[in-house]
């Protein structure tokens, strides 16, 4: 199971002088070429004695500042960033040959962005957020529903929905963000920035 690629290349002098901007460029790109949910990446965090762990999330914005998504605090993720806040989103753009990697250390947004964003979420987006107690065990599917439907009563579609207390969003402040852009015989181009002070300095790595 092989795939010989065969991409355009990448060098440094086509680069963006800060990854944020990069960034951009090849989120367009993904964007346009039809990919499915081109804001799905994979967000890996780590335990206090470093047991690693992963799953998908939707990034939801993204400055200079750095990389937001929201979710649960008490969820896996959540317990690991309380414990050991860094974490590596993995952008997989394989129908493009391209990948981006970003790592660095997370915070929690302002409780003010956290309610704004959760606002503008769908009506039922808002009310699994209260009935889901992420990474939680719960007994059947059955019960997860009837939570839910009991969240429905309480508040149906005229009515504002609150933020959960528990639930928010955590910013990635990039220190470290590679684009990888697939070659033939595995020849890669790996360009990655790093960061130095208050600038950047960019790398290219082996494949």
């Amino acid at each position: 199971m092989r795939k010989q690629y065969r991409a355009a290349g990448l060098d440094v002098p086509e680069l963006a002088p800060c990854p944020y901007e990069q960034f951009a460029r090849w989120f367009a790109d993904a964007a346009s070429s039809g990919l499915p949910e081109p804001n799905a990446m994979v967000v890996s965090t780590a335990d206090a004695s470093g047991r690693p762990s992963s799953r998908t999330v939707l990034l939801k914005s993204y400055d200079t500042s750095g990389f937001v998504f929201f979710t649960n605090y008490s969820s896996r993720k959540g317990g690991d960033l309380a414990e050991n806040p860094y974490a590596s989103l993995l952008f997989p753009w394989h129908p493009i040959a391209r990948q981006v990697i970003i790592c660095g250390p997370v915070t929690k947004v302002a409780r003010e962005e956290t309610v704004a964003y959760f606002r503008s979420r769908p009506h039922g987006s808002q009310l699994g957020a209260w009935a889901s107690d992420q990474s939680a065990p719960v007994g059947s599917r059955a019960e997860l529903e009837r939570r839910y439907a009991e969240l429905a009563d309480r508040y149906p579609e005229s009515e504002r929905v609150p933020a959960p207390p528990f639930w928010g969003g955590y910013r990635v402040d990039a220190e470290r963000v590679e684009f990888w852009q697939g070659r033939e015989n595995r020849l890669h181009d790996r360009l990655v920035y790093v960061r130095e002070g208050e600038g950047w300095r960019i790398d290219r790595l082996c494949p």
